[in-house]
């Protein structure tokens, strides 16, 4: 804030000098018109000078202009006071939903029943990509295809306009959304096209109405974004590095908002509500974590996560995710609406994962059964053709 301020206070004491500088040579210029011979030549020699100062000042301001704006990027968002103060390990738990199942065998983590199944190939994917990349192979390709459809399919009932977006995005769209801060290294970048590749449909859905003045008469806008999505999990070495907790390449369906700012805090619980929905479909023990403030990242104001039982680990592991980013990215994108006297308005945004690749590992290891086989959800029988048991292959 020091430095914001500090920037703030130089641009605008060069603004007041270049403005001064332009009204004198203006003042200067009618002078010229009236002088003649001698007068008038000592006039023209002070324009001359005078125009390489204005010239010098305006220089100036641009770049205390330019200072200002990157000092406005780097800070972030305003809290919600709701939030819980602290780091990574300081949030709130809001409620526990169902009970961790109980095994009367050895419980297998999900990357050995996923090779059991034929559902995973992670050696391959090394081979051919690298580490923490991967294949889903027969019954795992059908697996996440069937959660993202049923995702899908709950929220165009629910009225989310689906998308498929671009995953490769322009250096302002993914600065405006708040990536490209203290998180930057997360980021794949394209240097000879100038690109991102996205982490999260977020991105691309919060630039979809950069620059416009959008329309709320009918309430607010929802999109359902299905991507790829990207990460360089850079500083992440050594953590989850078994299976698919945490890859450079994953596919999600990802819920965004635009509203109005005062509309933005009920937005936000029906967006864990709809998580909520998803989450009881594939019927897994789940909590609900407020997320501390100094574990937000950027954009957010609040941050409500759904976290899984992972019955190999005996802990409560991450699904979704929802951020209420109030007016933070929209202001950034220059996203407006015309409120009832006509006035625009800054928009807020919020988004909200509804189903990923990671919701493979809390299915198979939450229905495990012991001769390796996986029970499936009910709810998502229909989108696997109505199987019920996901068979180990011979």
């Amino acid at each position: 804030m020091d430095a914001l301020l500090s920037a703030d206070e130089r641009r605008r004491s060069a603004v007041a000098r270049a403005d001064a500088l332009r009204a004198e040579q203006k003042q200067l210029g009618k002078k010229v018109g009236k002088a003649r011979g001698e007068e008038r030549d000592e006039l023209l020699a002070q324009a001359k000078d005078l125009a390489a100062k204005v010239k010098e000042a305006e220089a100036a301001q641009t770049a205390a202009d330019e200072e200002l704006h990157a000092a406005h990027k780097k800070v972030s968002n305003v809290v919600d006071p709701a939030t819980p103060p602290g780091g990574e390990e300081d949030y709130a738990v809001l409620k526990h939903v169902g009970v961790p199942p109980e095994f009367d065998f050895e419980v297998a983590d999900h990357l050995e029943l996923g090779l059991g199944l034929g559902a995973l190939d992670m050696e391959r994917g090394a081979k051919v990509s690298g580490a923490r990349f991967y294949f889903l192979t027969g019954i795992g390709a059908q697996l996440e295809l069937a959660l993202l459809n049923m995702a899908a399919a709950q929220a165009t009932a629910a009225g989310f306009t689906l998308v498929v977006p671009p995953v490769l995005v322009r250096p302002e769209i993914m600065d405006g959304t708040g990536f490209l801060g203290a998180h930057a290294s997360e980021v794949y970048r394209l240097e000879e096209d100038d690109l991102y590749l996205v982490g999260t449909s977020e991105v691309p859905l919060a630039g979809y109405h950069s620059g416009e003045i959008v329309d709320f008469s009918r309430g607010p806008l929802r999109y359902a974004g299905w991507s790829s999505c990207f990460r360089r999990e850079a500083g992440s070495y050594g953590k989850d590095t078994r299976g698919i907790i945490r890859v450079h390449q994953f596919n999600k369906l990802e819920m965004f908002v635009y509203c109005r700012e005062e509309d933005a805090a009920d937005e936000h619980q029906r967006l864990l509500a709809w998580e909520e929905e998803m989450l009881a479909k594939i019927e897994v023990p789940y909590r609900v974590i407020d997320t501390a403030a100094g574990d937000l990242g950027a954009s957010a104001a609040r941050k409500l996560d759904c976290e899984a039982w992972v019955p190999s680990q005996q802990t409560y592991r991450e699904l979704t995710s929802t951020s209420n980013c109030t007016t933070f990215q929209a202001r950034r994108l220059n996203t407006r609406y015309r409120d009832e006297d006509g006035r625009t308005r800054i928009a807020a945004t919020l988004n909200g994962t509804l189903a990923t690749t990671r919701w493979i590992v809390a299915i198979l290891e939450n229905h495990q059964q012991s001769d390796g086989s996986v029970r499936v959800p009910e709810a998502l029988r229909p989108f696997l053709g109505g199987r019920e048991v996901l068979e180990p292959v011979a």
